[in-house]
């Protein structure tokens, strides 16, 4: 499998990806990790873009991996999903942003597990509310929702780079989340003490977080795993 180079969130979704990717043999591309927010990775990927990364490629091929949430009861916690396209949730019309589609279908043909090829939405807050992951899933016909991945394929197809995107879900449409976006700072990094704020006040959902986030950074790392062995 010919990848230039992987994008993942910063934090526990990049060491998934980074001890995945320890267990594979020969040559690896290069992890880089990202911040979480729309308005963090467009900063941050056009400054990646003046380093001159990858530009001694003819189209430099960036695989964007990590973790997202459900918007329907088609999907549940631990399916991978590979995308065809991704959508911005915000009142301007922005028009869809396609995946490369021969290194999309590669990844999907390439992958031991079922991955399902899905429409992402990006949005620029954590949704953690069921209900409304539910209703954004039907106003913008999208089956899953990040913090990144309609930004990144903006930036970087503008670049000429091919993009793919390789997700697993670690949260359903059925069970609301807590609401921590007090912790996502403007950098796109996460803050402790938020973080911990928002768990506490809602301890059963935060369990639920915990646990849905366990097993997608499990099966992120697998998926890392039996891709770059290919």
């Amino acid at each position: 499998m010919n990848i230039d180079a992987i994008l993942v969130p910063q934090g526990a979704e990049y060491k998934s990806v980074c001890r995945g990717l320890s267990r594979v043999n020969g040559s690896k591309p290069p992890i880089f990790p990202i911040p979480v927010g729309v308005k963090p990775i467009i900063k941050y990927l056009e400054e990646w873009q003046k380093a001159g990364y990858l530009f001694n490629h003819q189209q430099p091929r960036v695989l964007l991996m990590g973790l997202c949430g459900s918007l329907t009861s088609r999907y549940s916690v631990g399916d991978i999903v590979v995308y065809r396209s991704c959508v911005y949730g915000s009142d301007e019309k922005l028009p869809e942003k396609m995946c490369d589609r021969t290194f999309t279908d590669e990844i999907s043909n390439n992958l031991k597990e079922k991955a399902f090829l899905v429409r992402g939405l990006t949005t620029d807050r954590l949704i953690y509310s069921a209900s409304e992951k539910r209703n954004l899933g039907v106003i913008y016909d999208a089956e899953v929702v990040d913090m990144e991945g309609f930004a990144a394929l903006n930036v970087l197809n503008k670049a000429g780079f091919a993009v793919a995107i390789l997700r697993v879900i670690s949260d359903d449409s059925q069970h609301d989340l807590p609401d921590i976006n007090s912790a996502i700072s403007a950098d796109g990094s996460l803050q402790s003490l938020p973080l911990a704020i928002g768990m506490l006040r809602q301890p059963i959902a935060a369990t639920r977080l915990i646990k849905g986030s366990l097993r997608g950074l499990k099966v992120l790392e697998k998926t890392t795993t039996n891709l770059l062995q290919m």
